[in-house]
């Protein structure tokens, strides 16, 4: 049974701590923006990354760093992307790995790195070698509040939980914290996520796990279909729980894959939620299509369109725009079999079916599209398969937050 754990993170299962301070890379001295993450013993470890050509320094590291699939720390900075600046920002990255290791007493290998916050200037190696001795000294079972507020950018709140559950009589804990507010397109601005369990897994299944996982979870997820340079999510499992390692996909391994689906789904929506500038969580759910493949396509294409957006953010049942969308997402569809409602918590309202608008109570329209939290529900009728994307509504602050993002 799965239990969720209130106001906890990174820190809630065995032997991990968890810290975070100001370095000065933001400019604002009341602003975290250093932050560690650490395993007491060595872990089995797993990435998934950005699939933008463009990659910040801080991914080569990391992926170079486990090729063993093992780590024990994660080093994480905002305010300095460190994206763009040749090999200068390899070796910063490095640099960055190299510090906090010797600070931990750990091989350098065993340190994964990760940075968010503006692309193209310099990251300044000073600021985070003399704040490392603080953060290190800092760590602790409470540090993962201020962990979670320093990997913020222009989000609006911290991005976390933990859940408890069991593997076969054993109990296992898993914790995580996340960060991503725009340029959010992952497909695995930028978007963070890094989770911790005592778990005993293999560094194999491990990362099947995360594959397997980030494809329903973070991958559904867009805000403004700008895919960012630095998008990483890294798992850190230690073994602490003492269950029997999970070697293969047995009934443990899918045990712990429900409940990674629905941590990092959970996580998807409060960083859709959570978009620059957005006021309402949109969430679309495509159905009865012909491949899940297809299913995932459309429904993207729906939360990616500026003007569906832009409608839920004026709280108008503008359905045209949703089948536009539909049509120009490069699947086949046919139109003449589309059904469409919105759905929020005070109700749903039918718009269309079989492609041909249905008459509706405007009222009750904007009653359900009014609310923080809309639901774009479509049956293609032309299949069995489904999928959901999530994203937000597009408001003035977007252009706002973006328009002076470097200041």
């Amino acid at each position: 049974m799965l239990k969720l754990l209130s106001n906890q993170g990174v820190t809630a299962p065995k032997g991990f701590l968890a810290s975070g301070i100001h370095c000065g890379l933001k400019k604002n001295n009341l602003k975290l923006d250093l932050a560690l993450i650490y395993s007491e013993v060595q872990a089995n470890a797993a990435g998934v990354y950005t699939k933008n050509k463009v990659k910040g320094a801080p991914i080569y590291i990391t992926k170079e760093h486990l090729s063993n699939k093992k780590a024990q720390a994660i080093i994480v900075n905002s305010g300095n992307a460190n994206t763009c600046n040749g090999s200068d920002g390899l070796v910063k990255a490095k640099r960055m790995a190299e510090l906090q290791g010797k600070a931990l007493r750990l091989k350098t290998s065993d340190i994964l790195v990760a940075s968010t916050g503006v692309i193209g200037v310099p990251l300044n190696i000073d600021a985070i070698k003399d704040g490392i001795p603080m953060l290190t000294e800092r760590l602790s079972k409470e540090g993962y509040e201020d962990a979670a507020t320093a990997i913020m950018t222009t989000d609006t709140y911290k991005k976390q939980l933990a859940f408890e559950f069991k593997i076969k009589d054993k109990v296992v804990t898993i914790g995580a914290m996340a960060k991503g507010s725009g340029m959010i397109e992952p497909n695995m601005g930028t978007m963070l996520s890094f989770i911790t369990t005592d778990l005993n897994i293999s560094g194999e299944m491990l990362s099947e796990a995360l594959k397997e996982s980030t494809k329903i979870s973070y991958n559904r997820v867009s805000v403004d279909g700008d895919t960012s340079t630095n998008d990483m999510v890294l798992v850190l499992a230690n073994g602490l729980a003492s269950n029997k390692e999970i070697v293969e996909k047995n009934d443990d391994y899918y045990t712990f894959i429900d409940v990674l689906n629905t941590l990092n789904i959970t996580l998807a929506k409060m960083i859709a939620k959570d978009g620059e500038g957005a006021t309402k969580l949109i969430e679309c759910i495509v159905s009865n299509c012909k491949s899940e493949k297809d299913a995932e396509i459309l429904s993207k294409s729906v939360i990616n369109s500026p003007l569906v957006k832009t409608a839920i953010f004026g709280s108008d049942a503008n359905w045209g725009r949703v089948l536009c969308a539909l049509g120009y997402s490069g699947v086949n569809i046919n139109p003449d079999k589309v059904n469409l409602s919105f759905k929020s918590s005070v109700g749903e309202v039918e718009v269309c079916k079989d492609g041909m608008p249905l008459p509706f109570d405007e009222v009750k329209a904007k009653e359900i599209l009014l609310k923080d939290e809309i639901q774009i529900l479509i049956s293609m009728n032309s299949g069995k398969y489904s999928s959901k994307a999530w994203g937000c509504d597009l408001s003035y602050d977007y252009v706002k937050i973006n328009g002076d993002y470097r200041s």
